[in-house]
């Protein structure tokens, strides 16, 4: 294929900055990612390689010069991310996610959505009021659900905030646990503490949580209970059983919102008892009021060693399925 060569003019010395990175690590990333060859000189950059190829990374720096003149700065998972939409054949710009903070931690971090796949999970807890998430680890799916439950809170829009998750992990061994049953399942809980203790602040959790108006508590403690005016998250709905799934869903009361999360490809639930998540989103799909997301590798915002690890999980069961497959044929 013949060769291309493009050249783009840059406002300033600071974009310039901001583009290339310390020690120039974002170029050489996008060189290595694409291809190409780019060079800056009197206010312009210049990519050659392939024309395919060129026209994608003109496209890719035309998004982190609008991105930079918004945010001021450039990080490396932002152009990472950028780079994955590009080459997915996805030419939305990444400016997109910088239009909305959901709400700010107690030290002033802003917390928002830092994928397209993440906004869209949030665009649905807007207009939906039961809506199920669902993706690997490090997708965001419980922080953003938190955050969206401590925005509605601090907006009147609900009365309080319910976390549970079931302790389905714990088995009989909770028995062997020093403590009572809140003690006992607090292990099991601690990723939702963690994030409301973030976005709230020690201090105002325990305050809440006195009151009434913050609960966190294990999936067994829902049942018989109407929940009304509460935004109410389900973690790690993947374990929950179909009997579970349906007594939660059945609690939801009068003006509120319930967040289901979970990952389908891991339960820890016994060998061949069904997910209740697996089952109520067939039973669902398409019921109005009812948003079902599904987020991918791409919006993992861990490590990116996370989303390689889970990429190589990915072909090593995909592998082995077919290899089951051709036994089972053979």
């Amino acid at each position: 294929m013949a060769e291309k060569l493009v050249d783009i003019s840059i406002l300033n010395n600071d974009m310039v900055a901001q583009l290339y990175g310390k020690l120039d690590e974002h170029i050489y990333l996008i060189e290595e990612q694409f291809n190409v060859i780019i060079k800056c000189e009197n206010d312009e950059i210049s990519i050659k390689g392939e024309e395919d190829t060129v026209e994608n990374v003109a496209i890719l720096i035309e998004n982190l010069k609008e991105f930079i003149l918004r945010q001021k700065r450039l990080e490396k998972t932002d152009l990472q991310y950028s780079i994955n939409l590009i080459k997915s054949g996805n030419m939305t710009s990444i400016v997109e996610l910088l239009n909305e903070t959901i709400v700010y931690t107690s030290m002033g971090k802003p917390i928002k959505a830092k994928t397209l796949g993440q906004k869209g999970y949030l665009d649905a807890i807007k207009d939906n009021d039961v809506v199920f998430g669902i993706g690997p680890a490090g997708t965001g799916k419980t922080y953003l659900a938190v955050a969206a439950a401590v925005k509605a809170f601090k907006n009147k829009q609900v009365n309080r905030i319910i976390l549970t998750r079931p302790a389905v992990e714990a088995g009989e061994s909770l028995g062997f646990l020093p403590g009572d049953l809140q003690m006992k399942v607090d292990p099991y809980l601690r990723p939702l503490y963690d994030a409301l203790f973030e976005m709230l602040g020690y201090d105002n959790y325990t305050k809440y949580v006195e009151k009434g108006l913050i609960e966190v508590a294990p999936l067994a403690y829902m049942r018989g209970r109407t929940l009304d005016s509460a935004f109410v998250i389900l973690d790690e709905a993947q374990n929950t059983t179909h009997e579970q799934m349906k007594m939660f869903l059945t609690r939801l009361g009068y003006g509120s919102k319930a967040i289901i999360t979970g990952d389908i490809t891991q339960t820890d639930l016994p060998k061949g008892r069904p997910s209740g998540l697996k089952t109520v989103l067939n039973i669902l799909k398409g019921v109005r009021g009812i948003g079902i997301i599904y987020l991918g590798n791409n919006d993992i915002v861990r490590h990116p060693l996370v989303q390689r690890i889970i990429n190589a999980y990915d072909k090593y069961e995909n592998d082995i399925g077919k290899e089951r497959e051709y036994n089972k044929k053979g």
